[in-house]
């Protein structure tokens, strides 16, 4: 048993509500001390005295606190875990129900994008980094300073695009975490009746987008059958989309839900001023998303009624929380209890990870963001070679790793210039000039949150 320090950043997060008992029903992290920050204090409280709660509970020798700075939060930190979204201090439980992201979706829609998620690629994840960046780079920052051997684990969106950031301008070891591989092997699993721990699988792509490139059970390649099932029967709602690409490339998109992959594609600005043109399912939630005035007014007020609303709404959510029975599994599940013991005890393990290329597929950038299975060790993870990527696949993600750079470096820089190269690479682009007006709208909607681009 080793005790170590555990800061959860951006802990009002309602992401905590899941990590935190994982974390503390880990035996081999016993004893060890979570620290709880937030911009709003009484999000980091509350969930601070959830997590005393549960603590007692496990019986497993945890304390529990809130910080009252990111200084004193961070320093001597063994590890760090991120929950950031991008919308301040606001008060919201969903980073897709605040004023700035709404904003960002409505903004693109009356440009003729019509954004579903818009946290993964499009002008709403790219605006979504460029609020979130400069708040990681604060952070990654005091961490250089007081807990520079510290490993940063990363939960928000855009992934790709956030670890880029950090990776090319810190010296900090970030490691992104995310369940999208695990969901998409345990629906193969369902396809093939077997159980997804006895799945031999290799995938090749990016966060929220990635292709099954292998999938064997015992030596047996399966992939000939699970085509043929597939085929054989209609896709579920809400991944016709994955369905067709999928029979087109012979290859089987891995995480499947429509309204992920579809940010990678040019589809989302080819509705003609409508959304008749998104698969079904698709078009059924947009409805409802883009009401006929799109027009933005400004955050809204927040009251004293609104505040105490909102928290008390807030705090049923986190009393009704309790301990898991077990932590979850870092190939089954997120598992960030089991890879945070790993790592801490220099236990090889396999998990699935966020980190820089750097070998793992052969044919991409050595610097690509790219979600991979890795082994953890007493350093943190090291990918495992995933073999080529497909040639059509290879070019969807060289041009979305550009996109990653341009983000990153515009959102570092305030450079307004590398923002609007990066709206042109995208595949939602449209005409320059277009580009350009939306581009200072949707920064202007941010103005509070983007210094960079305002000094």
């Amino acid at each position: 048993m080793t005790a170590k320090k555990i800061v959860c950043l951006g802990a009002g997060s309602l992401y905590f509500r899941r990590a935190i008992g994982d974390l503390l029903v880990n035996a081999g992290l016993a004893g060890s001390e979570l620290v709880m920050v937030d911009l709003v204090q009484e999000k980091s409280g509350r969930v601070a005295a959830l997590g005393k709660r549960l603590a007692e509970e496990a019986g497993t020798g945890w304390t529990v606190r809130s910080a009252a700075s990111l200084a004193d939060a961070l320093d001597g930190a063994d590890f760090a875990i991120s929950s950031i979204g991008g919308s301040g201090a606001g008060i919201n439980q969903r980073v897709y129900d605040s004023y700035h992201h709404n904003a960002d979706v409505l903004i693109a829609a009356k440009y003729g994008i019509r954004q579903i998620i818009a946290d993964t690629a499009g002008p709403g994840a790219m605006m979504m980094a460029l609020r979130s960046i400069p708040a990681y780079m604060e952070i990654c920052r005091e961490m250089e300073k007081r807990c520079p051997d510290a490993i940063l684990f990363n939960h928000s969106n855009p992934m790709a695009v956030l670890c880029r950031a950090m990776h090319k301008y810190t010296n900090l070891n970030v490691i992104g975490v995310c369940h999208g591989v695990q969901g998409g092997i345990r629906d193969v699993a369902k396809i093939l009746d077997l159980p997804m721990t006895e799945l031999d699988c290799l995938w090749i792509g990016t966060n929220h987008y990635y292709w099954l490139t292998r999938v064997a059970h015992r030596g047996r390649d399966l992939y000939p059958e699970l085509m043929s099932r597939t085929s054989a029967k209609a896709p579920p709602a809400g991944s016709e989309l994955s369905h067709q690409l999928s029979a087109i490339y012979g290859k089987r998109i891995l995480y499947s839900p429509d309204d992920h992959i579809i940010e990678f594609y040019p589809f989302l600005a080819q509705t003609q001023g409508g959304v008749e043109g998104l698969p079904e399912k698709l078009a059924e939630g947009a409805v409802a998303r883009f009401p006929d005035d799109m027009s933005c007014n400004g955050p809204p007020q927040v009251t004293s009624e609104v505040r105490d609303a909102f928290f008390e709404q807030y705090q049923e959510l986190l009393g009704g929380t309790g301990l898991p029975d077990a932590p979850s599994d870092p190939l089954t599940g997120e598992g960030i209890g089991a890879i945070l013991d790993a790592v801490t005890h220099g236990k090889r393990q396999v998990c699935i990870a966020n980190i820089a290329n750097n070998g793992c597929i052969p044919n991409l950038p050595a610097t690509a963001e790219v979600e991979v299975e890795a082994v953890t060790d007493s350093c943190g993870v090291r990918g495992l070679q995933m073999g080529e990527a497909p040639l059509h696949l290879k070019g969807l993600l060289e041009k979305r790793f550009v996109w990653h750079e341009l983000v990153a470096d515009a959102a570092v820089e305030g450079d307004r210039n590398l923002a609007l190269q990066a709206l042109m690479i995208d595949d939602v682009a449209i005409v320059p000039d277009q580009a350009a007006k939306m581009l200072d709208e949707l920064l202007v909607a941010s103005r509070d949150l983007l210094p960079q681009f305002h000094e």
